[in-house]
């Protein structure tokens, strides 16, 4: 399939005021000079110089589709390694469809998702990380997931990996080559002392890589904040101030949220995932307690736990709602919030303070917005996300989980050599390391895992 020459829309479907098509393969150039007319009524595309633009008109017998601009790029000096035309013509979806159909008519064959990066990788223009950031920066929705994907883009996941398979492969041979040489058993390649430095330097960065996949995924996905208390605290109201929009209902009837609502927002350049939660409370209705019952995982899985609880309770009310809800939620950060502030008494105020001492806690009122701004900042200081992008981190599943058993063979690489294991054994923990780090970049890949990597893509890239 890679022999043939396809075609797709580059750009988001529907109306704008322009469309790409985007034809990559060996006769792409060919194919679109059969419906591409310079303004001198001739067919010049398969003359054209590399990265040159050239208006004209597509064309079809007698037809005139639109006027366009057409642009050359020649292997292996393009995206794909191929021979690429991109046609930017008026973005009517007549005009992109009917342009679509006439170069399948002409021999091209309509994109798979993600299959133009995936020639990319085919023809070795990219790494697989760096293929997978292409999606990553596409659907990137803040500055610190876009820096993320950039970065892999440019190599940075890829360049550690090799770092670290570099430094592996100098001592699995030696150690193989020292089973070549298994007759004579005083001779070693491999300095044990060494190796065991360098296994240890080894464990130490795979550890960080694999830690740093938490701080990436909530990055790339929002950092979860679960908003959780009892019915009528106003955690709806809340959601609603923080999205600037009517998502969630507001009543005054208790149990109206009866079901998890999710959104995000943008805080600082950095996803917030807001989890509105059905309110906390003893009742006998099946529904509701299904809803309480997720309110609980949600606040046991967020990063952060927003604890809402109305300041016109009495205070021993006050004082026994939140240590349940304290005790229900486990080790996420707490940020205690006292709404309808604005309905009590600075004294009963100065109450709550006492009971609040030592605890991260802000008064607001969420119907009228107040507090909100120091909310914002109290999230983003309890965000645990360290915005120095020097550093490679992990936001990909897939790197992961090959991460976590690179790291799994190289420790028992490091217990092999305390007891003092035969270079076969080792040789062969050593080995699944570098299988491992070589999935992570695609130099170890089956047909399957590209399928399921490059499906995700949008069809045009």
């Amino acid at each position: 399939m890679t022999n043939d020459t396809i075609c797709a829309i580059s750009t988001p479907q529907g109306t704008g005021g322009i469309a790409v098509i985007r034809i990559s393969g060996d006769k792409a150039i060919t194919i679109a000079d059969q419906l591409f007319y310079a303004p001198n009524g001739q067919h010049i595309l398969t003359t054209l110089t590399a990265n040159k633009a050239q208006y004209g008109q597509i064309k079809r017998a007698d037809q005139t589709l639109d006027e366009v601009v057409a642009t050359i790029f020649r292997a292996p000096h393009s995206y794909t390694g191929e021979d690429i035309v991109e046609i930017a013509c008026h973005g009517s979806i007549y005009i992109q469809h009917t342009l679509l159909q006439w170069l399948i008519d002409c021999g091209c064959r309509l994109a798979n998702p993600g299959e133009f990066t995936q020639r990319a990788f085919l023809n070795g223009k990219m790494d697989l990380t760096q293929a997978e950031a292409v999606a990553d920066l596409i659907a990137s929705e803040n500055q610190a997931a876009h820096q993320i994907a950039i970065k892999q883009i440019k190599g940075g996941i890829r360049n550690e990996i090799q770092q670290l398979r570099d430094k592996l492969l100098h001592f699995t041979s030696l150690i193989e080559l020292e089973l070549d040489f298994a007759d004579h058993e005083d001779l070693t390649f491999a300095d044990r002392t060494e190796l065991k430095q360098l296994i240890s330097n080894i464990k130490q960065r795979l550890t960080q890589l694999t830690d740093s996949f938490q701080q990436g995924n909530a990055i790339k996905n929002g950092i979860p904040v679960a908003i959780i208390g009892p019915t009528n605290a106003g955690k709806s109201t809340l959601l609603n101030q923080l999205l600037h929009e009517d998502k969630a209902i507001v009543s005054d009837i208790h149990g109206t949220t009866r079901d998890i609502i999710e959104d995000t927002i943008t805080i600082n350049n950095l996803l917030f995932r807001f989890i509105d939660t059905a309110g906390i409370r003893h009742t006998q209705d099946t529904i509701e307690n299904i809803g309480i019952e997720r309110a609980l995982q949600a606040a046991q899985k967020a990063t952060i736990v927003l604890i809402m609880l109305d300041a016109t309770m009495p205070l021993e009310v006050f004082q026994k709602t939140l240590e349940e809800l304290k005790a229900e939620i486990g080790d996420a950060k707490q940020i205690i919030l006292i709404n309808k502030t604005d309905l009590i008494e600075q004294t009963k105020k100065e109450q709550i303070e006492l009971q609040l001492q030592n605890i991260t806690h802000l008064f607001i009122s969420a119907k009228s917005a107040q507090g909100i701004d120091k909310l914002q900042q109290l999230l983003i200081d309890n965000s645990q996300i360290n915005q120095d992008y020097q550093h490679a981190t992990i936001s990909n599943l897939r790197h992961y989980e090959a991460l976590k058993r690179a790291l799994q063979a190289i420790t028992q690489v490091e217990q092999g050599l305390n007891d003092q294991l035969s270079g076969e054994l080792l040789s062969l923990d050593l080995n699944d390391c570098l299988k491992a780090l070589a999935e992570i970049t695609g130099e170890i890949s089956s047909q399957e895992v590209l399928n399921n990597i490059f499906s995700h893509f949008c069809i045009g890239k």
